[in-house]
């Protein structure tokens, strides 16, 4: 806010205050930072809080942060074995409450590598953000962590094609490969692909990996998703 501060000084109160308003319409990061949308996460990020306080990120270390599949998978630390694993998932993680608690999230740290699952930008509702603003909103989350944690190795899962959210799938893969497409143009920054272990011969998402919501993976579902994640650990030299 610098740039605010210094201009607060030479202009009328009501234009900074208008400069400010349009500033923040503008940022999907800044639209919300506010509302009870973000807000709402706040005790799960106080949570986040205790346990980086007493749990400490070494130079093996890979933090595996995002939504709802991260936080539900119970099985991470066997599952990415033989990788030392720090665990940060909450609820209904969306970009914008992502980037707006990025910092109490993903510590500064000398981790080995940093991987983000956040996948309810899009979803077939009435909230949805466009795919410009998902990959907007995924290069801020990249600036923050270039800040926080230069020269760590930050990889993007991609968002899986469920049967619940099936009906979005040409906006949810149309995000995946703008996304995929940023990652190959950057140093230090990759893209895991999944839709392919996730989808059946007729191309249809296969509800074999699926809880019975249809959204979140179940027992087989995280194996498979654990192995995709070590291969392409693996192959851009990211060994345990």
């Amino acid at each position: 806010m610098d740039f605010f501060e210094r201009l607060k000084g030479v202009m009328k109160p009501l234009t900074f205050l208008l400069l400010v308003v349009i500033s923040l319409s503008c940022n999907p990061v800044g639209e919300l930072i506010h509302s009870e949308e973000v807000l709402q996460w706040e005790p799960d990020i106080v949570l986040f809080d205790s346990l980086n306080a007493v749990e400490q990120a070494g130079p093996e270390t890979i933090l595996v942060t995002g939504s709802s599949s991260v936080r539900l998978w119970d099985s991470i630390h066997t599952d990415l074995a033989p990788y030392e694993v720090m665990q940060r998932g909450y609820g209904g993680a969306r970009l914008t409450d992502f980037n707006h608690y990025a910092g109490r999230i993903i510590p500064p740290g000398p981790f080995k590598a940093i991987l983000v699952f956040v996948a309810n930008d899009i979803s077939g509702g009435d909230n949805d953000r466009t795919q410009k603003e998902v990959v907007m909103l995924f290069k801020t989350l990249t600036g923050q962590v270039r800040e926080r944690n230069p020269g760590t190795p930050l990889f993007w899962i991609e968002t899986t094609p469920t049967p619940s959210r099936w009906h979005a799938i040409d906006q949810i893969r149309e995000a995946n490969e703008r996304i995929s497409r940023y990652c190959e143009k950057q140093p230090d920054l990759f893209f895991i692909p999944t839709a392919d272990i996730f989808t059946g011969e007729d191309q249809l998402p296969d509800s074999t990996w699926f809880r019975n919501d249809m959204l979140h993976l179940n027992r087989e579902g995280y194996l498979i998703w654990s192995e995709r994640i070590k291969e392409v650990l693996r192959e851009e030299g990211i060994s345990p």
